[in-house]
């Protein structure tokens, strides 16, 4: 699409505007009134004369759905720019923001409108989208469906989102280090001690030049030393000033530039090789915030990240559900490197970032899974609608063949069965998000499977020590957190249905011709027919209550704009994310549907 800078610009203060409005409804940070005498028609009252005036429809969750270009401002700005920017100003003592709340909200927000504009100005149409690689359709996505400021990457100057950000589609080349033991310890899968995987992962000629650099540039051992690759950026911004006593003291040399060009997923910090694919994915810190967080790696999750890949391969390779009838995928964290602080340890208070510095993780490639021909898209792919107006799923389906029902019905049984049988029958609940769950599509682009990632922080079991957790090892126990039955549940209430499907299934309604209803008939069939399947487990079934008659709203905006996301605490979050009220459940049996 060829737009002007202007043009991007206001086109994505449009987009953003309409989803400040649906979100912040969504989750009652502002609360639309309806107008009177006006079906449809809806105000919000902001105080000292002015409101803005729009009209939407309601959809599954109590969602808002605004109509485009009704969004008014009265009275109207000077200079006719009303866009995301002056809402939240107007509504800044309605959500309770002081001076440096609402600074740092605008900061976030012109970063995030930069990003979104940059993404319209190189948006493609569907068809092109659906013929790209899982690479270069990582640099089209749009970034948390649910969160406004979904983009901000506050640390990043300019001139890094031009190199770094995943919607430039640029290649970076990691710097590689190597750390003494006295501060780094590396820890490996069954079979993946560090020489192996470091001949895996760096050619001959690369690894005798690191290890001249490595001779060169310590009194010590070097046999002492474990490696891991290091971002750029995050080399400037935090290794180098903030490790500066262990690097004058010889315990961290830095070796070099790796020879592969990796790029960016939509995590930022994750990254995938572009001159081998066969290659690791790499998981490094960045002294960045965005969304919720500071992206760094915290030590202990980093560090039993190999023992929880290999406990979710046992339960696959053991299980003949998962291994034979379906393609699930648990993308192995298979090896890593944490590394200490002396001087920050010894400040427990510090912010958490200061826990979060030095490490990385190596993660399986999901292009080891795919078959000659097939194909991996992100699960948050299918909200993507081309520059052409075109949904990507629209075209997906027309090129499968299949009528829209039998392909959402294969994306559903592609999806949702490994999912609940980790939940039902090992009491493990993953964070299936857009971007954590890949799908896997054959040749005719038909859903075939999935891929899932994000497992020491992300995977959460059960408070009962059930007997599927006996082949955990200590260090992942200390890890791994416990969450009663229901909130477990929130791994597919609020990741899948409310955080994704609330957005897919009126895109279904609209491209597809699958009215919001018949789809989410759909997915309850599908999660009966498993429950179908396995008998047995009907108590297990009962207790996470996917079909509850509500369950409760998670609110990720009131999380990272009503205090915590600006707060510099010593701890993150520990729990489930915030959940203002309940929502209503699409999925409950009610008469009609028994």
């Amino acid at each position: 699409m060829n737009l002007s800078a202007r043009e991007a610009w206001e086109r994505a203060g449009r987009r953003l505007l309409v989803k400040a409005v649906e979100e912040f409804a969504y989750e009652e940070l502002l609360v639309p009134e309806p107008a009177p005498g006006r079906p449809g028609a809806y105000r919000l009252d902001l105080g000292d004369g002015v409101c803005w005036t729009f009209r939407a429809a309601r959809g599954t969750f109590g969602a808002w759905r605004v109509e485009e270009g009704t969004l008014r401002r009265h009275p109207a700005p000077a200079d006719g720019e009303a866009g995301p920017e002056l809402l939240l100003l107007d509504a800044r003592h309605v959500l309770g923001w002081d001076g440096p709340a609402t600074a740092e909200v605008l900061r976030e927000l012109t970063a995030t409108r930069q990003a979104e504009a940059r993404l319209l100005s190189g948006a493609l149409p569907a068809a092109r989208l659906a013929d790209l690689d899982h690479l270069d359709l990582e640099a089209q996505q749009e970034g948390h469906p649910c969160m406004l400021l979904n983009k901000g990457r506050l640390g990043f100057a300019a001139s890094d989102a031009a190199a770094y950000a995943p919607e430039a589609a640029g290649s970076v080349r990691l710097l590689w280090a190597a750390v003494h033991g006295s501060l780094a310890e590396y820890s490996g899968g069954p079979g993946l001690d560090q020489e192996t995987l470091l001949g895996e992962e760096l050619d001959e000629e690369t690894r005798k030049r690191f290890a001249v650099a490595l001779e060169a540039g310590t009194d010590l051992n070097p046999a002492g030393f474990t490696w891991l690759p290091v971002h750029p950026f995050h080399w400037d911004e935090a290794v180098a000033p903030l490790f500066a006593p262990y690097l004058a003291g010889g315990r961290i040399v830095l070796l070099g530039e790796g020879p592969d060009r990796y790029r960016p997923l939509q995590s930022v910090r994750t990254l995938a090789n572009l001159d081998r694919p066969d290659r690791r994915n790499v998981k490094v810190p960045l002294l960045i915030r965005n969304t919720l967080v500071w992206r760094g790696l915290s030590t202990e999750p980093t560090r039993a990240a190999p023992d929880v890949s290999a406990w979710l391969h046992g339960l696959r390779a053991a299980d003949p559900y998962l291994r034979d009838e379906l393609r699930f995928h648990p993308l192995g964290e298979v090896a890593s490197v944490a590394v200490r602080h002396p001087l920050y340890e010894s400040v427990r208070d510090a912010p958490y970032r200061y826990h979060e510095l030095f490490g990385a993780v190596w993660r399986e490639p999901v292009t080891a899974l795919l078959g000659a021909g097939e194909r991996a898209r992100t699960m948050a792919a299918l909200l993507k609608v081309g520059s052409d107006g075109r949904a990507l799923v629209a075209e997906l389906v027309e090129r499968s063949g299949l009528d829209p029902r039998a392909w959402l019905a294969r994306l559903l049984s592609a999806l949702l069965p490994g999912l609940l049988h980790h939940l039902y029958r090992y009491g493990v609940a993953y964070c299936p998000h857009g971007e954590n769950t890949v799908i896997l599509y054959d040749t005719a682009d038909v859903p075939a499977g999935i891929a899932v990632k994000d497992f020491a922080e992300d995977v959460n079991l059960l408070p009962d020590d059930l007997p599927e957790y006996a082949a955990l090892s200590g260090r992942a126990r200390e890890v791994l957190l416990r969450w009663p039955a229901r909130e477990l549940a929130h791994s597919l209430l609020s990741a899948v249905f409310a955080g994704h499907f609330r957005f897919f299934a009126p895109l279904v309604e609209e491209h597809l011709g699958v009215p919001e209803p018949e789809f989410w008939r759909f997915v309850r069939e599908e999660i009966e027919r498993y429950h179908a399947g396995f008998p047995e487990l009907a108590g297990r079934a009962e207790a996470f209550g996917l079909f509850a008659p509500e369950f409760g709203r998670v609110a990720l905006n009131r999380e990272q704009l009503l205090g915590g996301g600006f707060h510099d605490r010593a701890e993150r979050d520990e729990g489930f994310d915030v959940v203002h009220g309940t929502v209503a459940n699409p999925l409950a049996r009610t008469e009609e549907t028994r």
